[in-house]
């Protein structure tokens, strides 16, 4: 047995504790991306985060499939390129969006729109990973997502709750990349199903369970001593703040039917609309970042019918997010940010589409000492190139982590010692704050 033991490759150590977590203890919490995460590589120790920042936590809204900035953040009016969509009059003095966000028009004055941004990558899982991650993907390393970065650099705030949480399907999320476990986020599907699988396995007592823990503790306890690396720790780790979670009263902070019919319903009755009331309540819980996602951007078809599909959901969403955010003085600490792959051709093709469009796109942050009522960068009259202040993904990365007070230059090293930083290097926005 012992020497099975020493043998066992990562992937069964890994499936087996999974099954006997949840046949033998009746535990079914532990994330899948942390336990994924296990077998990839090692990072350094935490270090803590210089305390200068504006914001304590980030809600991440991603746009899966590329946002058109011409019909949402940089409209071009009397332009050609801008089809049959009108711009119109925000809250903030001289700017203009599209007239499919009318909800958000309202609240400009809260926002910073950046419509210089500039990427490399024209293909949606490589788009969605360097703005992810701010690295270009390869095959032999995986980087962590910023929620990974925020919690190695700066640690959780809410030792019950999981510090990083991710609202929406993204099976090819890079989660902690070559980071611990501890520092992925747990995974949820489903925004009105609360925190799935967290109560104990139906005809199992507390009682019963307690003893269960103590035997499978009596079982692991050579094992750890034999094997006492970080990879094995951080395994034990996961399942004990699963633990810790399953008895925790700020589980509730996971069940959005604890809000009044009235405040769901201004979010809008689907996934994207549930998972921004859903990261609202987190992050008023400390969570230090959620990311929700919102599919269905690819428009190379239709885009005049889809993309208000899209829009009607995230203007409603986003609208209510910053106004319920500001109504319960959470807004100051708290930095929402818009980002995407890449956005659309200026050009409209023959199926009334618009195809990738990596050379320029827009953002928008919003809160977290972000001044608001303010549109940082230009693209020119038709939406086709950068004229002033371009940035690349990375510095929207750089950006949140200069809002956060995270040491942009601390190096971080994976198990093969390469150095990395949060941001790959780039640099801030500053005048943004």
């Amino acid at each position: 047995m012992k020497h099975l033991l020493k043998k066992i490759d990562d992937v069964s150590r890994r499936d087996f504790a999974t099954f006997a977590a949840r046949t033998f203890l009746g535990v079914g919490l532990m994330p899948v991306a942390a336990a994924r995460t296990l077998a990839g590589e090692k990072s350094s120790e935490t270090v803590q985060a210089e305390s200068k920042g504006t914001a304590k936590n980030v809600i991440y809204l991603y746009m899966n499939g590329g946002m058109s900035h011409l019909d949402t953040l940089d409209p071009k009016p009397g332009q050609e390129t801008q089809g049959p969509v009108e711009a119109i009059r925000t809250s903030a003095s001289g700017v203009m969006i599209s007239e499919y966000m009318p909800q958000l028009a309202k609240h400009a004055d809260k926002t910073a729109i950046i419509r210089s941004v500039s990427s490399t990558q024209g293909a949606h899982e490589r788009g969605r990973y360097l703005m992810r991650t701010s690295y270009t993907q390869r095959g032999t390393i995986r980087h962590p997502a910023m929620g990974a970065w925020v919690l190695q650099l700066s640690g959780r705030t809410n030792s019950s709750l999981p510090g990083n949480v991710r609202i929406g399907n993204d099976s090819r999320h890079p989660g902690a990349g070559f980071m611990e476990a501890q520092f992925a986020p747990l995974p949820i599907g489903d925004p009105t199903a609360g925190l799935q699988n967290s109560k104990l396995s139906r005809g199992v007592t507390q009682q019963q369970f307690a003893k269960r823990i103590g035997l499978a503790n009596e079982l692991d306890g050579e094992f750890l001593a034999r094997f006492d690396q970080k990879q094995v720790r951080s395994y034990t780790d996961a399942y004990d703040n699963a633990i810790r979670l399953m008895s925790s009263e700020e589980l509730e902070a996971f069940n959005v039917y604890r809000e009044s019919e009235a405040t769901r319903n201004s979010y809008g009755d689907n996934p994207f609309g549930q998972g921004c009331l859903l990261a609202r309540r987190l992050v008023e819980n400390d969570v230090r970042f959620v990311e929700v996602s919102l599919g269905g951007w690819d428009t190379h078809q239709n885009n005049f019918i889809r993309v208000p599909e899209r829009t009607d959901i995230l203007d409603r969403a986003l609208a209510s997010l910053l106004s319920d955010l500001s109504d319960r003085g959470l807004l100051d600490e708290t930095l929402v940010v818009l980002a995407t792959e890449f956005g659309r051709t200026p050009n409209i093709n023959q199926n009334q589409g618009r195809d990738h469009y990596p050379k320029a796109f827009s953002c928008l942050f919003a809160g977290g000492g972000i001044r608001g009522g303010q549109v940082y960068g230009k693209t020119d009259a038709t939406g086709e190139e950068v004229d002033v202040d371009l940035i690349e993904p990375p510095s929207i990365n750089a950006t949140i982590a200069y809002a956060l007070g995270l040491p942009l230059t601390k190096i971080i090293k994976s198990a093969s010692r390469r150095p990395f930083t949060v941001a790959n290097k780039a640099e801030p926005i500053i005048d943004l704050f």
